[in-house]
């Protein structure tokens, strides 16, 4: 059987992730609120890491407005794509890593950390724990975490109902539905209850649990016809909207922010 890191590096290095989140009306919904959280809490001169970069879309936005970003991805084709964007201009330092281990840097580091994307990978409840550890470390006493994890129903409306794969399920799923932890099908998921639970082992506090997407991937279709008049309002709608718990287990991607707590 393939590494998982064989199996991440033969998916990425297809090309799909540079324009994931700015390709249609409907991706760019997870950027626009995933960045504007970030912004409630990103102070002038704060130091960032993203642990899992991809091909740089958050690192590179924020080293574009001035701020010192250090950045974590483990497939060499993301971030050969990551390096063709970067200029002169920017304080950013890309590097080959593993969010289970960041032994590259000290503890108290930093003081925004990105996890937007190792949670989608690692499938074990360990690994995860390990990774989220981690990122915890490195952040600076009352720095932000941000961690981003894929929900368990949207593989069952998007990939079992839309793309026609309901019968395949038996084959990915628990009796229940439940997706199981298999690397070959790329990614892993979570249910909301059980990921705050696994939350509370950590120093942390929590600020927010937000659906980054809403649904906008299982109404793509019709998001991505709408006007840019109407497109305000459905971003109205899902901005107001997008901590509701009752409507965060069927976004496709949710993100947790933390506060990391200090000895005050």
């Amino acid at each position: 059987m393939e590494s998982v890191e064989q199996i991440l590096e033969n998916y990425y290095s297809r090309g799909e992730e540079i324009n994931r989140l700015v390709k249609d009306k409907a991706h760019k919904i997870e950027f626009l609120t995933t960045t504007r959280y970030i912004e409630k809490y990103l102070k002038k001169k704060d130091r960032i890491l993203e642990i899992g970069a991809g091909t740089g879309r958050y690192s590179l936005y924020y080293a574009k407005r001035g701020y010192k970003v250090d950045a974590v991805e483990l497939t060499k084709s993301n971030i050969e794509e990551f390096k063709k964007h970067i200029d002169n201009n920017m304080q950013i330092n890309i590097r080959k890593g593993n969010a289970l281990e960041l032994n590259m840097y000290k503890d108290n580091t930093f003081d925004i950390t990105l996890l937007l994307g190792p949670i989608y990978h690692l499938f074990s409840q360990k690994d995860k724990e390990k990774a989220i550890r981690e990122a915890i470390r490195v952040t600076k006493p009352h720095g932000k975490i941000f961690i981003a994890y894929i929900t368990n129903d949207i593989v069952i409306i998007t990939y079992g109902l839309k793309k026609g794969n309901l019968l395949k399920m038996k084959d990915i799923c628990d009796e229940n539905y439940r997706v199981k932890e298999i690397p070959e099908e790329i990614f892993s998921v979570n249910y909301v209850e059980e990921f705050e639970k696994m939350m509370e082992k950590f120093d942390v506090r929590k600020l927010h649990q937000i659906s980054a997407d809403g649904i906008s991937e299982s109404l793509s279709e019709y998001i991505n016809k709408l006007s840019d008049e109407e497109y305000a309002i459905w971003l109205d709608y899902h901005f107001k909207n997008c901590e509701r718990k009752d409507l965060i287990g069927y976004s496709s991607h949710v993100v947790y922010i933390c506060e990391k707590l200090g000895d005050d």
